[in-house]
């Protein structure tokens, strides 16, 4: 399919070497981020080896359908854009919380209740996106990178909990993977540039393990084919306490949901309009609801995955597509996931260095079409940036707070999504007793009444 052809830029159809390629460079780049919840969540609830490996598995398995879901679309479900969908972080402490009471079937059973609650409430959630303008969008956009950067600087020091952890030669590692992903960008051009996020993960494992750094011990234990067993853990139970949590949980990550899929539609290039956040919520939300038949937890929109997508400049869904199609498959064959998961950390955290401060550099993209003048524009940005980045700077800070505000206020894109709507409304929207020039911008001028350059 030609460009001239093409209706819009996310509709593009690569040749199918393309396709695999780049659709391999996405897996890679969220693989770890949906193994950690399971692993995380398994862990606190007790469970085996084997059980544990069972939730990663079932992870990597309906991350792979509700990618798919989401960038080829069935009827009113999917966006069609091209958006990785993955295990949500955002849930886990709370699954941790209701594990610690009463194990992991709780869990299954109050993320199916919020998950139906979601997905009734995606049409609700989609009106809001007139309340998104470029202030808004471009704020979110660069607090969804900022708050990335603790995850890729924990794994440039080799992973939490890890020998050696913040060692010269780890962070060598990570600076060594950043350096051949500059190089490969700046010496190369098209396609191999394209790949540089790949071929630097690649490349610097192959330097980890000349090192002896790369643990390949495991890959031969286990199953090589392996279907995820339905409902192995037992039938879930509903808690009124535990469905509250979650239900709360949930609105979180429509709310960053929303935001990804605004987020990508302004990287891509193409309209995003009520409809098309509804129909992608609706995948997100039936994702999730079904999610604890396979043992596995809520979905959400990776914001790791829309920075790959801005660096590359490869916009077809189809791509996204082929690489849910690849992580359905690794649910599938245990053998494959345990050769990704050797990846030493370091390296995936210099690989993370590049995608995620590419996130927050489309942001700031964004929030330079944003008109300041004679408006209070500058406050909104100022305000909401902060709020965004209080979760990262004090991790503890909403520690105090009721449950219904913590659970929202540590995650800093949800704090950025709501104070920024909240003032853009209260700002923009609301016209009453609205007066001109009076942002922080104007009130800064010099003795003879001039505003400053830029």
């Amino acid at each position: 399919m030609t460009s001239a052809t093409i209706a819009r830029p996310e509709d593009e159809r690569l040749p199918f070497g393309k396709l695999l390629l780049y659709g391999t460079q996405h897996i890679l780049t969220m693989y770890g981020g949906v193994i950690a919840p399971p692993l995380v969540v398994g862990t606190a609830a007790g469970l085996s080896a084997s059980d544990v490996g069972l939730l990663v598995t079932a992870g990597l398995f309906l991350s792979g359908l509700a990618t798919v879901l989401q960038t080829i679309g069935i009827g009113p479900f999917g966006a069609r854009l091209p958006i990785v969908q993955g295990l949500s972080f955002a849930s886990v402490s709370t699954m941790v919380a209701i594990a610690d009471e009463g194990g992991v079937r709780p869990i299954f059973g109050a993320i199916i209740v919020a998950g139906l609650i979601g997905l009734a409430l995606s049409s609700v959630f989609a009106g809001l996106v007139r309340f998104f303008p470029p202030v808004v969008t471009g704020t979110i956009i660069t607090v969804i990178g900022l708050s990335l950067f603790p995850v890729t600087f924990t794994w440039a020091q080799g992973g939490a909990g890890a020998a050696g952890f913040g060692s010269m030669a780890n962070i060598g590692l990570a600076a060594l993977t950043v350096l051949i992903i500059l190089a490969i960008s700046r010496v190369f051009q098209g396609a191999i540039s394209r790949l540089s996020i790949l071929l630097g993960i690649v490349i610097g494992t192959a330097v980890a393990a000349l090192l002896g750094d790369v643990d390949f011990s495991k890959v031969g234990s286990g199953p090589v084919f392996a279907l995820p067993p339905v409902l192995h853990f037992g039938s879930p139970t509903f808690q009124i306490g535990a469905i509250i949590s979650m239900t709360i949980v949930i609105l979180v990550i429509m709310t960053e949901t929303t935001a990804d899929i605004l987020a990508i539609g302004e990287i891509v290039g193409t309209p995003v309009d009520r409809k098309r956040v509804a129909d992608g919520l609706r995948a997100d939300m039936a994702s999730t609801t079904v999610a604890p038949l396979f043992g596995a937890f809520p979905c959400t929109a990776f914001a790791q995955n829309v920075g790959l997508v801005a660096l590359t400049g490869i916009k077809s869904r189809y791509v996204v597509a082929v690489g849910g199609g690849i992580l359905a498959l690794l649910g599938l064959l245990p053998v494959v996931g345990r050769v990704v998961a050797a990846i030493p950390y370091p390296v995936l955290g210099g690989a993370g260095l590049v995608l995620f401060g590419s996130v927050a550099a489309s942001g700031i993209k964004t929030l330079s079409r944003v008109d300041y003048e004679g408006n209070l524009n500058m406050v909104i940005v100022a305000v909401a940036l902060g709020m965004g980045m209080i979760p990262v700077a004090a991790p503890t800070f909403w520690d105090a707070f009721p449950t219904s505000v913590s659970t929202v206020m540590h995650s800093g894109i949800s704090a950025a999504a709501v104070v920024a709507v909240a003032l853009n409304l209260v700002f923009n929207e609301i016209r009453a007793g609205n007066r001109p020039d009076v942002s922080v911008v104007a009130a800064a001028r010099d003795e003879r009444g001039n505003r400053p350059p830029g």
